[in-house]
């Protein structure tokens, strides 16, 4: 069964960091491309980052560019995403993702909203 957790959100103030974390399980880690996409009340869900693990490739939404960063424990099949400068537009729920079906590559398709997500971390940004 394929399980995403994610963890470390909270309430920061703007120009601070937060790291998110997400622990996975059920599937093979390394074989997968695995994202973040974030949802704020009353928007629709932003793809915010993915990243190709086998291939250690990864792509950004232009809103974060420059400040948020995706990484990998291969080790403890983890995925974060350190969270720099951030700015009150970053408040949402941000949700670990995985691309099960293995349709898309990262970099190459955008950041779509892949078929397996978590319960979601929330950030809440402060002004």
């Amino acid at each position: 069964e394929v399980q995403l957790v994610e963890s470390g959100g909270g309430l920061v103030q703007a120009g601070g960091s937060l790291r998110l974390s997400c622990a996975a399980s059920g599937f093979t880690f390394d074989r997968y491309v695995l994202g973040w996409f974030r949802q704020a009340p009353g928007k629709k869900r932003e793809g915010v980052s993915c990243i190709s693990i086998g291939e250690g490739r990864s792509d950004y939404a232009d809103s974060v560019k420059g400040r948020f960063t995706i990484s990998t424990d291969n080790v403890k099949n983890t995925v974060y995403l350190q969270m720099n400068s951030l700015k009150p537009e970053d408040t949402a729920v941000y949700y670990c993702e995985v691309d099960i079906t293995g349709i898309y590559d990262c970099p190459g398709h955008g950041l779509p909203l892949y078929d397996y997500w978590g319960q979601g971390t929330q950030v809440t940004v402060s002004s």
